[in-house]
């Protein structure tokens, strides 16, 4: 059995729990789109994902209940930085950074109804140069985006695009799910209900050990203690509530409406 796992600090205390309760799966460690395209081919069993890939998948998929990542409005670590205020960008070129199909959407979404009609590229992007010189505009995501947000560069606008969904819409977002393969689900009910259990006591060992878990990270991050113990479980939330479920479908509806989805998916959770 092969789980993924999105290594980002915005799960640091699942990231932490897996260090201290046992369990029987490989964990297969990786950005959003490289876990992405490893459950869509075949190779993980069950993962967290972009939300926007149950979307992509949702016949092949069941979302697991009770867990996600989400914020109520503040993000933080998904940002657009810009030359230009966010009303001026127009048709100039944005960068897209290559870890995250749920961000592109949510930030396409979110510059149409600027009246945006940028020119998109997808590519790396760099925390100490976000925007290239031929590019108006960046998306980053995740530890780079958090950077960006807590030491602003100079001469940049940056905006959080949890504040800027909420402010079109007025909800929360749900970044991530996690999700198993229907197959799998259907084939090892017993395994899945052993994994799920195990990922639930994981993610409750590392929020009780919030502290600890921060701390084994400091090293190797740049940031502070105070910032990561703000941005864990007041800024990024794990539950997945019926409101957040409601902003899901939001997010879906809009994007299908822009064509960024084929349509929007019925939501169905394993048992």
């Amino acid at each position: 059995m092969k789980v993924g796992h999105i290594d980002f600090l915005n799960v640091l205390p699942l990231s932490y729990g897996y260090t201290h309760v046992e369990h029987d799966f490989e964990i297969v460690r990786g950005v959003p789109t490289f876990l992405n395209g490893e459950l869509k081919a075949g190779r993980l069993d069950i993962s967290n994902v972009s939300s926007i890939e149950y979307a992509r998948q949702s016949r092949d998929l069941l979302i697991l209940p009770d867990i996600c990542v989400r914020a109520d409005r503040d993000v933080t670590s998904i940002v657009l930085v810009s030359r230009r205020q966010i009303d001026d960008i127009g048709g100039d070129k944005v960068i897209l950074t290559e870890k995250s199909a749920t961000a592109q959407r949510l930030l396409k979404i979110i510059l149409h109804a600027h009246g945006a009609e940028p020119i998109y590229e997808t590519r790396a992007v760099k925390v100490d140069k976000p925007v290239d010189d031929d590019a108006t505009a960046a998306l980053l995501i995740g530890d780079d985006a958090l950077s960006v947000y807590l030491h602003p560069p100079e001469n940049f606008f940056v905006y959080d695009l949890g504040v800027e969904w909420h402010k079109l819409t007025g909800k929360q977002m749900v970044y991530a799910l996690w999700v198993v393969r229907k197959t799998f689900a259907e084939e090892n009910p017993a395994r899945l209900k052993s994994a799920y259990q195990t990922i639930r006591d994981a993610f409750a060992y590392g929020v009780a050990h919030k502290a600890e878990a921060i701390q084994s990270v400091l090293a190797t991050k740049p940031f502070t203690f105070a910032e990561l113990d703000r941005y864990l479980g007041n800024v990024i939330k794990w539950n997945l509530t019926a409101d957040g479920l409601d902003a899901l479908k939001t997010y879906y509806r809009r994007a299908a409406a822009l064509n960024l989805i084929d349509a929007e998916p019925e939501l169905h959770f394993a048992e």
